[in-house]
């Protein structure tokens, strides 16, 4: 086997020959196995290798360097050495040999998700291990920055989820190491300075846990203008106040694991670390918590029947005012789940009620979240959001309507690709910003002003609905709020349409440097990479996709998932797969949007998933089902008005019938 290592630089071992450095006598030999081992499937066509080895020159004299450069790597050592050639050729395509070859970038993909399956320190510390220095540290290249980024994300994901496990089993002086590490990747990952302030404070270090209070403070407020977050400030106050829990107390550490798996899309894993914390508990009080926590976490897998025990013990066991509020959301959500909707609405309304007394604010935007689901499912949402408007005015405007109107514009995405609402959503936008308007509440508007875009945006009304998109980006930015990603994200989505492709990356940017700090993180981020991936397919870069879709498998994994915001991922990411000629991840993901498709039912949901199913099919080479299955997603998208991804999918249909030698 050849061993090919990157992260930390660049090393070569054939069976236990380390091949010197003096080997890679021209720099473009090391170079053009480096962008092999990070293509996929180790694969690229030759003019792709001399775009991105010889940028400058002539294509003609990129080639011949290419030949050169081949001929000396696979000269670079004596014959004996390889089982194959180190360069094997197919047609215009080079490659390396796949069958005699471990590269640690793929390696370390893997174990990525072997270590959240697995969920166990030696899993976390193999996969850190591996990373060392990161991506080729030394090298400058421009095409090494893509993957530089996507895998710094992931490994940054991974050790906040190994320092919350480390935490869990007591090992502060591992958790403090990997906190630090942690910090000085991106000092702006809050958790990694909230659980290194309680590690020193478990310690006894209460001066160094102060002091990194105060690194925290001063970087959000340079950085992004904010304060601390309310655990951060939670933990300073027991700093300060010498109140910090003995180390010997792991059904917190446990709980907070189970909090971590919660915020990164895994309730499995939250159900397993909350019952290791139950197991644990040290009172009434934390016993009755850990059940509401756990019918929380099956509720979120839509499981009621384990939910139901746990939540009929905590509101047997439970004293407290602010629980009991959140008690009685919970009821709401088991209510809606078995389809008595209208005792749902009762117990959501009176989860509001309670947590305007004795609740949080996060208690009360969770309560009004809770409202809006309910309506949703009862078919009333868009009454219910024009009676909050009446009910509530310029209070909407305020900060703790943030994560509520998240979820109204997460409704409002299914609307706009649902079949019987679709068709009426420009109106109703139009209605509710006339309302919200005469109010005065800015944040309606600006939720109104979005979803207008979207729907005209849908049907290729491009110019006005970037002027309603930028109208919505703008309202949003002058609440001073983390609101506003979604209308950025549009904007790009717009650009991208329109084939203008320097305004894509802007928007994007200004998309993710707002949900970086925002509640939308689980419905945004995948959009947002969704997105590039688009501009990159219409740039016939699937290569450059192919790291937009796993950067949205690392969000994914990091903040959780939407389905119906993240619909779009799909289809594109089988597209993307389909480009690059990879059957088994375009099949993946034609699969995971047929479950869409089955959840929702609508026609959109149901376009994306016959065009995924024929680019699919594309690539596994029945161009004819192809053709069927893009025109049967044109024919759905124009049942939904959708018309600019109707024509894509009649021009794809043309495209597959002419390989098939048939009629569209």
């Amino acid at each position: 086997m050849v061993r090919l290592e990157l992260f930390g630089g660049f090393r070569v071992t054939i069976g236990t020959l380390v091949v010197p450095d003096e080997a890679w006598h021209r720099r473009k030999m090391a170079a053009l196995v480096k962008l092999l081992c990070l293509a996929p499937r180790h694969r690229l066509h030759r003019d792709q290798i001399t775009a991105a080895l010889w940028p400058d020159l002539a294509p003609a004299a990129a080639a011949a360097n290419l030949r050169k450069t081949v001929h000396y790597v696979r000269h670079m050592l004596p014959e004996q050495h390889y089982e194959t050639n180190p360069i094997v050729a197919d047609g215009d395509v080079l490659g390396l040999p796949v069958e005699h070859i471990w590269v640690d970038v793929v390696a370390f993909r893997t174990q990525v998700v072997q270590a959240r399956e697995r969920r166990d320190l030696e899993a976390y510390a193999a996969v850190v291990e591996l990373y060392r220095d990161g991506l080729l540290p030394d090298d400058n290249d421009e095409w090494t920055t893509s993957h530089r980024f996507d895998l710094r994300w992931d490994y940054v994901a991974i050790l906040e989820e190994y320092a919350g496990i480390l935490e869990a089993a007591g090992l502060l002086e591992d958790t403090a190491r990997v906190a630090r590490t942690l910090v000085g990747l991106d000092p702006l990952v809050e958790s990694a300075h909230v659980c290194l302030m309680r590690v020193l404070a478990l310690a006894g270090r209460r001066a160094e846990a102060l002091r990194q209070y105060e690194v925290l403070r001063r970087l959000l407020h340079d950085e992004l203008g904010t304060e601390p977050g309310p655990e951060a400030q939670r933990i300073h106050a027991e700093v300060l106040a010498r109140q910090v829990a003995e180390p010997a107390l792991t059904s917190a550490l446990w709980e907070r694991v189970g909090t971590l798996r919660m915020r990164s899309g895994d309730p499995r894993g939250a159900v397993t670390a909350y019952t290791s914390a139950l197991q644990r508990s040290t009172g009434p009080a934390d016993e009755a918590r850990l059940h509401r926590l756990l019918a929380s976490a099956h509720l979120d897998r839509l499981q009621v029947a384990p939910a139901e025990p746990h939540l009929a013990r905590a509101e047997a066991m439970t004293a407290d005012p602010a629980e009991a509020t959140r008690l009685a959301r919970l009821r709401a959500e088991v209510d809606c789940l078995n389809g008595d909707l209208d005792r749902a609405l009762h117990h959501a309304l009176r989860a509001r009620e309670l947590a305007s007394f004795d609740g949080t604010a996060d208690d009360r935007a969770r309560a009004e979240e809770t409202i809006a689901m309910v309506s949703h499912v009862r078919g009333d949402w868009r009454r219910g959001l024009d009676a909050e408007l009446r009910r509530t005015g310029a209070r909407l405007d305020t900060d703790a309507y943030a994560g509520p109107f998240d979820v109204h514009q997460c409704i409002g995405q299914f609307h706009l690709y649902s079949d019987e609402l679709a068709t009426d959503v420009e109106q109703y936008a139009r209605t509710t910003l006339a309302h919200a308007t005469d109010a005065g509440v800015v944040r309606v508007q600006a939720f109104a002003w979005t979803l207008l875009g979207e729907s005209l945006l849908l049907r290729e009304q491009f110019d006005e609905a970037a002027g309603c998109l930028g109208q919505g980006a703008e309202l949003h930015a002058s609440l001073g709020s983390t609101s506003g990603a979604l209308p950025w994200q549009r904007l790009a989505e717009v650009a991208v349409c329109q084939r203008r492709p320097d305004e894509v990356g802007p928007a994007l940017r200004r998309a993710a440097a707002t949900v970086t700090v925002s509640p939308t993180a689980r419905h945004v981020w995948q959009r947002i990479h969704a997105t590039a991936a688009f501009a990159r397919l219409e740039r016939g870069e699937p290569d450059l996709a192919a790291q937009s879709i796993r950067a949205a498998a690392a969000a994914a994994a990091r903040y959780g998932g939407c389905p119906t915001c993240g619909a779009l991922l799909h289809p594109i990411a089988a597209e993307t797969y389909a480009a690059l000629g990879d059957s088994e991840p375009a099949r993946a993901h034609a699969a995971a949007a047929a479950r869409i498709a089955d959840r929702f039912g609508g026609s959109a949901w149901r376009a994306m998933a016959s065009s995924a199913a024929a680019l699919a099919a594309l690539v596994e080479g029945d161009p004819r089902a192809a053709a069927g299955a893009f025109g049967a997603a044109a024919a759905a998208y124009e049942r939904v008005g959708h018309t600019y991804w109707a024509r894509r999918c009649d021009r794809q249909a043309a495209d597959a019938a002419s390989l098939a030698d048939v009629v569209p």
